[in-house]
């Protein structure tokens, strides 16, 4: 009988600093992940000794943890740590680290994120795609995704923009029809045409205004 080998979990890196009241508490956050081995590899580095470590990250204050692709600022519980090292790699987990920026106003951190891996413009849509998603999510959506307007990125998610024009929602088939208008891609024009006859006075708005930029 063969047994598979159990999947290693993602690596930390932890900044703390001497005088730092909350840093400790992180700190054994991280350790009890290293014992339970739900975190692979912890680095911790005391940034009042190596400030150059904290400058080439951009980092300003601590505690600062990374796990995986997620940067977490603050005093994060064993539980929240804990939560994040499980979600690594996965797409509900971008989505939620997605969710967590956007909804601070961290656009331009998410924006790189989305643009450095191709898992999270998936995640991206994952966010656009629930009802649920609150409004300064979704206008982080829409900023991240004009920045992308004409990219081979967005090019490559026009048939799920496609399937997400079929919404049951108004509103995310209005957006779903002005993200595919961004593409500039000729594929998404049939996805666009069935919206031009929506029963929402919006949607069809949306829509004319979408084939006439592509059409341009």
């Amino acid at each position: 009988m063969s047994t598979s080998s159990p999947q290693p979990g993602p690596d930390a890196l932890m900044l703390l600093g001497t005088h730092c009241p909350h840093c400790p508490t992180v700190l054994r956050g991280l350790s009890d992940l290293i014992k339970s081995g739900v975190v692979g590899k912890l680095e911790v580095v005391n940034i009042e000794l190596h400030p150059e470590v904290a400058r080439a990250l951009g980092v300003r204050s601590v505690p600062w943890v990374r796990i995986g692709p997620f940067e977490l600022e603050g005093l994060r519980s064993e539980k929240e740590l804990r939560t994040w090292a499980e979600a690594a790699g996965t797409e509900t987990g971008y989505a939620s680290y997605l969710d967590e920026l956007l909804s601070t106003g961290k656009i331009d951190r998410a924006t790189k994120l989305v643009q450095a891996n191709s898992d999270a413009i998936n995640a991206l849509l994952l966010l656009f795609s629930n009802p649920e998603t609150q409004l300064n999510t979704r206008i982080g959506i829409s900023a991240i995704i004009e920045s992308l307007a004409g990219s081979n990125l967005l090019q490559g998610i026009v048939d799920r923009l496609g399937e997400l024009s079929q919404h049951s929602a108004p509103r995310i088939r209005g957006d779903a029809a002005h993200y595919l208008g961004l593409t500039g891609s000729k594929r998404a024009t049939a996805y666009i045409e069935h919206l031009v006859d929506d029963p929402d006075a919006d949607v069809r708005a949306v829509a004319r205004e979408s084939l006439d930029l592509l059409k341009a």
